[in-house]
């Protein structure tokens, strides 16, 4: 399996954001998207998951392969625990979401209602979902949020198990987390210049 990405331009809304990203994965290899707050990363991820078309250039990747972790944390606030993993386990198939439960420590939440959680503990549901959802491609974006550290350790050491399995992993974090196998690459040089943006007069506050 194989992830390449080949001169990508992405747009946010009638801007294009970024200009001439490339790089390639292969199977168990994770990138790390660095950068200031602005520069396009999560444009870049949103482009890649397929949830906004490219500007120009190429994607290679398995596109039933791919899920998406964005800012928020995809859980239902009216179902509990056990429901909201159970509701994306049955969507994708996966008939065991005990693994799910453990990692995090949220066996002690099963039967809590997501609107009862805290920060954290959303937070930590979100990301558990991953395990239930068979996909060998993760595009993670800022997935440590609301994090305390010992969940975070927990979160690297899931990343890591799936690149041991084959997976290939994307993330924006600004967070250290000791990927043994993953790459960076700072999306500023990327940033699309001002005259190719569409708006000749768009200043750095706005991109």
């Amino acid at each position: 399996m194989k992830f390449r990405v080949n001169n990508l331009s992405c747009r946010r809304g009638d801007l294009r954001v970024l200009s001439g990203v490339s790089f390639t994965l292969a199977a168990g290899q994770a990138l790390i998207l660095r950068g200031p707050n602005g520069v396009g990363k999560t444009t870049l991820l949103r482009t890649l998951a397929g949830l906004a078309p490219p500007d120009s250039g190429q994607i290679d990747a398995p596109e039933d392969d791919i899920i998406y972790a964005a800012h928020s944390d995809g859980i239902k606030a009216q179902l509990s625990v056990t429901e909201n993993l159970r509701f994306w386990a049955d969507i994708f198939g996966t008939s065991d979401i005990a693994p799910a439960l453990d990692l995090f420590n949220l066996r002690p939440l099963a039967d809590r209602a997501a609107h009862h959680l805290s920060a954290g503990q959303k937070r930590r549901l979100g990301l558990s979902r991953l395990l239930v959802c068979n996909r060998r491609v993760w595009l993670l974006d800022e997935p440590t949020v609301s994090l305390d550290v010992q969940s975070v350790r927990t979160f690297a050491d899931m990343v890591e198990d799936h690149l041991a399995k084959g997976g290939i992993a994307i993330l924006a974090t600004h967070v250290d987390l000791g990927l043994k196998s993953a790459q960076t690459l700072d999306i500023a040089p990327f940033k699309a210049k001002p005259e190719d943006t569409g708006n000749p007069f768009l200043d750095e506050a706005f991109a």
